[in-house]
């Protein structure tokens, strides 16, 4: 059985979220494939969402707010914690996306 890297996880959060954020911010270029440019993405996203008078919007943003948090420290935790703040993190991504959709 193969042995799931940071990376491997970073990338299939980045394939199942990416095109959603964007479409949130009406952006479709394709964004860099390392874990700080997906975390990048969010950052973006969730800024546009906080200045939203839209009450789902800025709800949005407090989620994607955690997941940063969450991917952000995922990437210099060690590997026990990593799964765990991945899984906080992917929780966040998608609560965020159906908020805000």
């Amino acid at each position: 059985m193969a042995t799931q890297t940071r990376t491997d996880t970073f990338a299939a959060l980045r394939d199942c979220f990416a095109a959603d954020l964007a479409a949130l911010i009406g952006d479709q270029a394709p964004r860099g494939t390392t874990p700080n440019a997906f975390i990048d993405l969010v950052e973006e996203v969730r800024d546009v969402l906080a200045t939203s008078s839209i009450g789902t919007w800025r709800e949005a943003s407090e989620e994607l707010d955690r997941a940063v948090g969450h991917l952000t420290d995922a990437l210099t935790s060690t590997d026990g914690d990593q799964a765990s703040l991945l899984a906080w993190a992917r929780t966040h991504l998608r609560d965020a996306v159906t908020t805000a959709s």
